[in-house]
């Protein structure tokens, strides 16, 4: 077994956050007021002991700080080798950031994809995260010829404190990921509890696997169309979880990988998915739930009006407003973040907000005061992998055609 990660357990001390190398201010025919603020870096690469940040979730405190939550990978950029989850605190809903702490440090393995959520009834911020051994690749995991304790792992914890400590990570791999799934991840972006309905209270997490290969198949497990998508979910306050809704086809159509879930005004909740080399047409996917998250109304299906690269996305149902969606806005490169809005439960989409040109990749969004939203996202100059910046955004913007 891999030892269990160490918990860092110091406060965060207000601090004004980094000038950003790549802050810029909106731009395009869709995009917010110039008035709007620029882009402010909350993480920036090569710095804290880190060479790269990466996976940014953020979510609000019940006490009204923003947590912002990333991977600070040490030795590189790749998504394996020695990666810690870290956080930042803003107490002025992102105008500045506070120091850096670690959540989580598993030694010299990956602890990463932050998935956070605020329990409604108890405060308590629930944190799921996934961990490997950093030593190993996402496709030697897909291919399953690696020990069962570097492979794709499943942890929670929790703080009482609005951020400040946590409690130490409990394994839950068990729970929920199947015997003959090989990869895993949570998130990477923030979880959701529910308002309404017989389910409310429920905390949902979006999360993503892949299969194996049926017996006897010539394929290895490497094969796009064997990812999947699928959501969990507790309803005590995350002490235990299931596995809920999930559709893994391998027919090669939808291929769900990393997943966004938001509720929406009626209580269905509207799931929308990568689609990762999937044949069919556009790079996203999505379905509803009227159950709870415990299983889909009808299979994924493709949302070609979303243009988005093969990426990771983000939604929000902003309350009495419209369901938002953030991802790069271009169909083939990592860049031109945007934010786009739907006032009818996703069917239909405006052409959004775009806040910046600039390389892009992932991003999380998070409700703040007045008729506005923070955009949390990656973005650079010459790379979308040198900051995680922070921006506030007109609600009212993201509906524009």
């Amino acid at each position: 077994m891999r030892p269990l990660p160490r918990i860092a357990s110091a406060a965060l001390v207000s601090a004004v956050a980094l000038g950003a190398a790549g802050a810029w201010t909106a731009t395009g025919s869709t995009a917010p007021a110039a008035s709007a603020p620029a882009a402010t870096a909350v993480y920036t690469s090569g710095t804290d002991g880190y060479d790269t940040f990466r996976i940014p979730a953020i979510v609000r405190a019940p006490g009204g700080d923003l947590l912002a939550f990333a991977e600070g990978r040490r030795d590189g950029g790749g998504d394996s080798g020695d990666i810690d989850l870290v956080l930042k605190r803003s107490s002025d809903d992102g105008a500045t950031w506070g120091e850096l702490i670690v959540v989580g440090d598993n030694g010299p393995n990956t602890f990463g994809n932050p998935s956070p959520v605020v329990d409604p009834e108890s405060g308590r911020i629930v944190l799921l995260s996934t961990h490997n051994g950093g030593d190993v690749t996402e496709t030697e995991i897909r291919s399953g010829d690696i020990d069962p304790a570097d492979s794709r792992r499943v942890w929670v914890q929790h703080s009482d404190d609005d951020g400040r400590t946590w409690s130490e990570p409990r394994e839950i791999t068990e729970d929920v990921k199947l015997p003959d799934w090989r990869w895993y991840a949570t998130g990477p972006v923030h979880a959701i509890a529910l308002r309404e309905g017989p389910h409310a209270g429920r905390l949902i997490v979006p999360a993503n696997h892949s299969d194996s290969p049926p017996e006897g198949s010539a394929d290895i497990g490497t094969e796009d169309r064997y990812y999947g998508a699928h959501l969990l979910y507790s309803d005590d306050g995350g002490a235990t979880w299931s596995i809920g809704a999930l559709e893994s086809t391998a027919d090669g159509v939808i291929n769900g990988n990393e997943t966004t879930v938001a509720e929406l005004p009626d209580g269905r909740l509207y799931v929308n998915t990568r689609n990762q080399n999937g044949t069919a047409p556009g790079n996203r996917a999505a379905a509803y739930s009227g159950d709870g998250g415990a299983s889909l109304d009808a299979p994924l299906r493709p949302v070609p009006d979303l243009v988005a690269p093969i990426v990771q996305g983000s939604t929000l149902q902003v309350q009495d407003g419209p369901l938002l969606f953030a991802a790069p806005g271009s169909a083939s490169r990592r860049e031109r973040l945007t934010v786009r809005g739907s006032t009818d439960g996703g069917v239909t989409w405006s052409d959004g907000a775009v806040l910046s040109e600039a390389p892009a990749a992932y991003s999380d969004l998070v409700p703040l005061t007045g008729d506005e939203v923070g955009v949390y996202y990656e973005t650079g100059v010459d790379s979308p992998y040198e900051t995680i910046s922070f921006q506030r955004l007109r609600v009212a913007d993201t509906t524009r055609d």
